[in-house]
């Protein structure tokens, strides 16, 4: 049992996640190639993808409600924040942070739904990176091209050594350490897909008996990462290796991984749904900071990480649009009235059960969206109501002098109280 695990990642708790990864990564290869006769690593990430964003989309819901519900309750946070501005003492501290809570509770959203996500999805990124830097130790079938190649090299005379210091010679990382089990050969063995036909070659010129068994091993692992480039190599070295044999077409192929990574995540900023007009410069400035780093960083990381990364990462993206897509149009049929009166009773109701309930400070969260949004239509007049207004404003001043008008009574009034002011 021991020697299987060699392989795989043992880092504590993304080792755990990388074998519940691997897991799901192997189930899918092995449903690919005895369902439909297909064995492609490539096809089983996209599959992988979309598995791991539908066990995520409760957490998608939550953090696109958060950002959807965030434009409402931008004035409302505001409000409070002037209403304490300049009150530093513990008790409004106190009573600013109720209140900020209380309109938390109003909405029905939590402060870190919009951070959630990404917590969870950092560990899975690290995990799945190890799962696809050493993909024969999590998925059978792919383990299973290598077997045999491996135990004919254990069992030739210098064959260990020689793996050993092919290893040292490509820096390779994620690899065993005994070179006198098979797994580490494996190991070894996968790696070589980072670094061209030329290691493959190497292993003839050294092992020229097994000449046969190593093209029918190379062929077999490059069918199963061709996904138009291979996606155990990065797009970098691609490029690299692409260009200086004139591969341009290999070249083009790994140019699109970055590319496409940064497009999907800037379509992904863009269905997210943006800060209101009231929102603080600070925070515009920082969502508009976000808004460009994001799509540079996963064309980097893309750039420089295996191309199966940077495949999970575009599908991953592509299905997370679809996602925010249809959640916001969810979002968008709702009554948000209804939804705030059914959390301040359901708020009530968990108070006077905790036996905390105030009425003063549930009368804090009783603005509602209409009641902001009314306020801030009296402070916006068209062009039609300014004409309108002055137009109501000439005409008083005109009847002013008019006997009986409603102008020569108010000036009536304005008089006689003047006089009894001076008497």
């Amino acid at each position: 049992m021991t020697g299987i695990l060699l392989t795989q990642s043992t880092t504590f708790i993304l080792g755990d996640i990388s074998r519940i990864l691997g897991w799901i990564m192997n189930l899918l290869f092995n449903f690919m190639s005895s369902v439909f006769g297909v064995e492609n690593i490539g096809l089983s990430i996209i599959l992988f993808t979309i598995v791991v964003y539908t066990l995520l989309l409760p957490l998608t819901y939550r953090q696109q409600k958060f950002s959807k519900f965030s434009a409402k309750m931008n004035p409302e946070l505001q409000e409070i924040q002037k209403k304490y501005k300049n009150k530093k003492d513990n008790d409004s501290m106190m009573a600013m942070n109720e209140e900020t809570k209380m309109v938390y509770a109003k909405y029905g959203v939590s402060p870190t739904g919009s951070c959630l996500q990404l917590l969870i999805q950092l560990p899975i990124l690290l995990s799945l990176y190890r799962v696809i830097m050493n993909v024969p130790a999590y998925v059978s079938g792919v383990k299973e091209v290598f077997v045999e190649l491996a135990e004919q090299i254990l069992a030739t005379p210098g064959g260990p050594e020689f793996m050993e210091e092919l290893k040292t010679a490509g820096n390779m990382t994620y690899v065993g350490t005994d070179y006198t089990l098979s797994n580490t050969i494996i190991d070894v063995l996968y790696r070589l897909q980072e670094t061209g036909n030329a290691t493959w070659q190497m292993l003839i010129d050294q092992f020229p008996d097994l000449t046969d068994l190593i093209n029918t091993t190379h062929v077999s692992i490059n069918h199963m990462n061709n996904f138009g480039i291979n996606i155990a190599n990065t797009p970098w070295n691609i490029i690299r290796s692409g260009w200086s044999t004139g591969a341009y077409l290999m070249v083009f192929g790994a140019i699109l991984v970055p590319v496409l990574a940064a497009l999907t995540q800037w379509l992904n900023v863009k269905l997210m749904p943006q800060t209101s007009a009231g929102a603080d410069d600070s925070m515009n400035a920082t969502m508009k900071s976000m808004n460009l780093m994001m799509p540079l960083m996963s064309a980097w990381f893309c750039l420089m990480l295996p191309a199966g990364m940077g495949l999970y990462w575009i599908v991953g993206a592509v299905v997370r649009g679809i996602q925010q897509f249809a959640i916001n149009k969810y979002i968008d049929r709702q009554d948000i009235d209804a939804i705030i009166q059914k959390n301040m009773e359901k708020n009530k109701e968990l108070a006077k059960k905790k036996g905390n309930y105030s009425p003063n400070a549930s009368n804090i969260a009783k603005t509602n969206v209409r009641t902001v949004d009314s306020a801030k239509k009296k402070n916006t007049m068209t062009e039609e109501e300014k004409a309108a207004a002055q137009k109501a404003s000439t005409e008083y001043y005109k009847n002013a002098d008019k006997p009986g008008s409603l102008a020569s009574k108010a000036a009536m009034v304005a008089k006689y109280n003047e006089k009894n002011k001076k008497n």
